[in-house]
């Protein structure tokens, strides 16, 4: 049975008594973290008290410190103004939330799934038939993409010809692949 590694976890209380509670709350979230990544090697996370002698408003510091292959991530949650952090278990979850964010950023950059937009498939008109209504595309990598005038967009179909260059948004039909929609590049015969 393959199990998956369980990163090195080290918890520290600072300026107060370690909670098994707390405890383990955090160790649930570093394995719900492990969700996200396979391959998680250490977790540090300090939670301390600020006004050790105080019994009533005791703000909580969190800081997560994640290492992943290739880089580590770190949370560092000061109280400051933010009176839910008052209770330990809101500091932690919070604090737990940014860690999550940043480590599903992290995966998406390490799998090449930053957002960036995709260009269009293009290609050239290979074939026209006005009186049947339809055409067809001849993609880059020489596929035949088949259209007809209702997928052609702010270009008159009537009026295109064989070589004129297009981009298309591709999908599956019966006849197999079709534009949706055809764009005709460098032409502006905006129909009316």
């Amino acid at each position: 049975m393959n199990q998956e590694p369980v990163p090195l976890v080290e918890l520290a209380f600072r300026n107060m008594d370690a909670s098994p509670a707390v405890e383990d709350r955090v160790r649930d979230r570093i394995a719900k973290l492990a969700q996200f990544h396979d391959h998680l090697m250490a977790c540090r996370v300090v939670i301390e008290s600020h006004h050790r002698h105080h019994h009533k408003g005791n703000l909580y510091h969190v800081r997560i410190d994640l290492t992943i292959p290739g880089g580590e991530l770190v949370v560092n949650r000061e109280p400051g103004e933010h009176q839910a952090h008052e209770d330990v278990y809101v500091a932690v979850r919070d604090a737990f939330d940014a860690m999550t964010r940043q480590l599903q950023d992290a995966v998406r950059k390490q799998r090449g799934k930053v957002k960036h937009h995709e260009t269009p498939p293009h290609g050239h008109i290979r074939e026209i038939a006005p009186g049947a209504d339809y055409g067809v595309i001849e993609t880059s990598d020489g596929r035949e993409i088949r259209f007809s005038s209702k997928s052609v967009v702010d270009y008159d179909f009537a009026k295109l010809e064989v070589g004129d260059q297009v981009r298309f948004t591709e999908v599956d039909s019966d006849d197999g692949p079709a534009a949706s929609t055809v764009h005709v590049e460098g032409k502006h015969h905006i129909v009316g």
